[in-house]
């Protein structure tokens, strides 16, 4: 109990000191934190964005609901009006592979991979799993800031759309060709992803298109799109059914 209050007061203490930051970080005993306060809108911003406490309070209902569900996300740990504390879990990826040796990638990538192929056999999507918003630390991995955006279309559509993201931000931090997104890939394959892996590939069918749009792009284009057409290209050079 008075270890409750210490950290109660920790809270309170962090929140006080920067009232208005959107997020920070704090420890309290050797234990790394984040502090996440309602964002602060100004001028047309009010207009054009959704209600912040009514965002933040969703992003609090849903972390709690998929921690519940034992979904791997960041732990709320106390929340409050206008905010909320999650654990710290960890680097993103996107910042792991610019500051770790490549020989290192793999196993993390794979982690990933797999993370996302277990978050889908939950029927569950994340909505924008981009490696800016997957952490990782010690071999375990976390989804941060769940996209709730596309609630009105089914779970195998989200979960597509989940993979190209996915796939998509691979190509973007790693670039074309490298072995260690097709070994990613087949992991997310393998560790129960392969029927919306043939489901992203027949709904791209339609898309191939694009590919003969993009190819001009593939190396000179912004980082955006020149990963659409790898991620084209990933899906016509792949076979259908793994062996």
């Amino acid at each position: 109990m008075a270890e409750n209050d210490s950290f109660q007061q920790c809270v309170a203490s962090v929140f006080r000191e920067h009232r208005g930051e959107r997020v920070v970080s704090f420890e309290f005993q050797g234990k790394r934190y984040w502090l996440k306060q309602v964002e602060q809108l100004a001028g047309a911003m009010r207009l054009l964005k959704q209600n912040s406490a009514e965002a933040l309070n969703k992003e609090i209902g849903v972390l709690n609901t998929l921690s519940h569900l034992g979904a791997p996300v960041p732990a709320v740990v106390d929340f409050g009006d206008g905010y909320m504390v999650v654990e710290d879990v960890g680097e993103t990826i996107n910042h792991l592979l610019e500051h770790t040796n490549e020989i290192l990638w793999q196993p993390i990538l794979n982690d990933a991979s797999a993370a996302l192929a277990k978050l889908h056999s939950m029927q569950l999507a994340h909505g924008r799993p981009a490696l800016r918003d997957i952490s990782w630390q010690a071999g375990e991995v976390k989804f941060i800031d769940f996209e709730a955006n596309q609630q009105h279309k089914s779970v195998v559509s989200q979960q597509v759309r989940d993979l190209l993201v996915f796939i998509h931000s691979l190509y973007r931090y790693i670039g074309p060709k490298n072995s260690a997104i097709n070994l990613a890939i087949d992991c997310y394959r393998k560790a129960g992803g392969e029927m919306i892996w043939q489901k992203a590939k027949q709904f791209l069918a339609s898309w191939q298109w694009l590919y003969y749009f993009a190819r001009p792009f593939r190396d000179i284009g912004g980082k955006d799109l020149k990963p659409v057409y790898w991620v084209l290209w990933h899906f016509r050079q792949a076979p259908l059914i793994l062996a």
